[in-house]
């Protein structure tokens, strides 16, 4: 498309291997950003996270962490983590400076006592007994800005009285049906899910993952291997 010198020189300039000063400020100030995952056969997923300023952590300047909670069960970001490690994370600020900053990287999930053990001070969410179940821990390779041009200046309106409904697992408040599907469903076919495996073939890919985890800690001591089992658990 005629565009090599472009993007070479995009890339010259602006694209950091870390998050410089400027950009670790404006992501402590999100409240929001989309999360674009994939799993080990390139089926894409992209999905919303929310929170309050800061609720993604800067850890350093090639480090980010956000918390994950009680969802609808799928697991569709941290299933495809689990599988394919690669993360997109798109932050827009549509308040302020009307700018964005995409951040690429390498995630891992981590339980929420491992990360509070490896990074002591993190806050505890401020809704009364909502407790992150586990963390995504990304390492950044690359940073960048998202041009203003298209990004739509928006107003903040107060909140009216009831807030947000924060953890809920009631269906009216999480939205429930808003878009029909339910009533269409049948149309589908019946939902067949996918065949589980049984605890045989689980028991060796579980090991074949604990093994590859356990030489990446051989290479690099400083990041000890926290994954959810161990070989001394009975399948």
């Amino acid at each position: 498309m005629g565009t090599t010198e472009r993007a070479d020189r995009f890339y010259a300039d602006q694209v950091l291997d870390r998050l410089n000063t400027r950009m670790r400020e404006f992501v402590t100030r999100q409240e929001m950003f989309f999360l674009a995952t994939a799993d080990r056969h390139g089926e894409c997923d992209n999905t919303f996270r929310a929170g309050p300023p800061g609720f993604l952590h800067v850890l350093d300047d090639r480090t980010l962490a956000y918390p994950e909670y009680r969802g609808n069960g799928v697991q569709a970001s941290l299933g495809n983590i689990e599988e394919n490690p690669h993360v997109g994370i798109l932050m827009m600020d549509f308040l302020r400076d009307r700018i964005g900053l995409h951040v690429n990287g390498r995630a891992r999930v981590v339980s929420d006592d491992a990360m509070r053990q490896a990074h002591e001070g993190l806050p505890y969410d401020s809704v009364p007994g909502r407790r992150a179940q586990v963390w995504v821990e990304v390492a950044v390779e690359e940073a960048y800005i998202h041009c203003a041009k298209h990004i739509p200046h928006l107003q903040k309106v107060p909140r009216d009285g009831t807030g947000r409904a924060w953890g809920t697992d009631d269906m009216k408040r999480k939205g429930g049906d808003f878009f029909g599907a339910a009533a269409e469903s049948p149309e589908r076919g019946p939902f067949l899910p996918p065949p589980r495996a049984d605890a045989a073939t689980w028991r060796a890919e579980a090991e074949r993952v604990l093994e590859q985890a356990e030489q990446r800690q051989s290479a690099d001591e400083e990041r000890a291997f926290t994954g959810w089992f161990a070989r001394n658990v009975t399948a």
